[in-house]
């Protein structure tokens, strides 16, 4: 029998991101980023437990990537969309970069991601939000 995760946020990214770049899209010039809107709201999805940070996406939602807290060494979230949603980038050990973008209610998120990895790397929230 496996251990039980709690899961504290299960979705995809804000629609408010899709909206905007969708209105961008009547500039034509914008039409990249609309496309790339349109694949994330199909195909991207997150999922935030109190064990793992998992993403899911790619072309048909075929790509997944889990990341344990312990791997955490540094967060940063940037708002978006007048800081309705935001992206919010992990950092770990090896130096390799995560990046959650139109996360929704991400402040919140955020900081619970923080204090996670923060709790299992036995550091300050400080050490790994700063």
């Amino acid at each position: 029998m496996g251990i039980k995760e709690t899961v504290f946020y299960e979705g995809g990214p804000h629609r408010g991101d899709l909206i905007i770049n969708i209105l961008l899209a009547l500039t034509i010039i914008c039409l990249p980023l609309s496309i790339g809107a349109i694949v994330r709201a199909i195909w991207l999805r997150y999922r935030i437990t109190d064990r793992r940070i998992s993403v899911t996406g790619g072309w048909r939602g075929r790509d997944r990537t889990d990341i344990i807290y312990a791997e955490v060494v540094k967060l940063v979230k940037v708002p978006r969309g007048f800081g309705l949603w935001g992206d919010i980038v992990v950092t770990l050990r090896d130096r390799s970069r995560l990046e959650l973008r139109a996360m929704p209610n991400f402040r919140e998120v955020y900081d619970f991601m923080a204090e996670k990895a923060a709790a299992k790397n036995g550091v300050s929230i400080e050490a790994i939000t700063g």
